[in-house]
């Protein structure tokens, strides 16, 4: 034997489940508990949903308090840093560029384009490199582009003169006198 038990066929289990179910007794009252077991559930089940849903809201609605709370807690000690003069003298320092009396004030811009500016993100280095740029050309360069610039207090209409001697000049059809 290699432990399969033959299938019965279709009309042996016909008969089976004929014995089976002739053999099931239904009195009056399994009958009266089996119509309130299904109204039981009928009535029950929506009332379960909607207390699974409410409890789903209301750990929403926990949840939502909790993040209020925290903000409200960061707001409060924000408050309580204004409180503090150096706190706003900082502040005032930093974002609204203000000085001191009797202090000087520089404000570097930094023109270069995206691609040239360093990325926040690259570490430090505690290493010395020394850079191979030849200084001598740049500083060159920056003069003679400074002087060859235009000059800034030259007019900016073309129809006013530069020379005032070439206003009074003759032009070539005028009536000389």
């Amino acid at each position: 034997m290699n432990g399969d038990t033959p299938r019965p066929g279709p009309a042996k289990t016909a008969a089976v489940r004929s014995r089976w179910l002739s053999g099931i007794r239904f009195s009056g009252f399994s009958l009266i508990m089996m119509g309130v077991l299904v109204l039981g559930v009928v009535v029950l089940a929506p009332t379960v949903a909607a207390f699974a849903q409410q409890r789903q809201e209301i750990a929403e609605m926990r949840a939502a308090v909790s993040e209020q709370e925290e903000d409200v807690q960061r707001l409060g000690d924000e408050r309580e840093r204004w409180n503090d003069e150096t706190f706003i003298v900082t502040q005032a320092r930093e974002r609204l560029y203000y000085v001191m009396p009797g202090e000087v004030s520089y404000l570097v811009i930094d023109d270069r384009s995206e691609a040239a500016m360093p990325d926040a993100a690259t570490e430090v280095s505690a290493e010395v490199t020394e850079s191979k740029g030849d200084w001598m050309r740049t500083l060159l360069d920056s003069v003679m582009t400074a002087g060859l610039a235009p000059d800034s207090s030259a007019p900016a209409d073309p129809e006013v003169p530069a020379d005032p001697a070439a206003s009074t000049a003759p032009t070539a059809g005028g009536s000389g006198g």
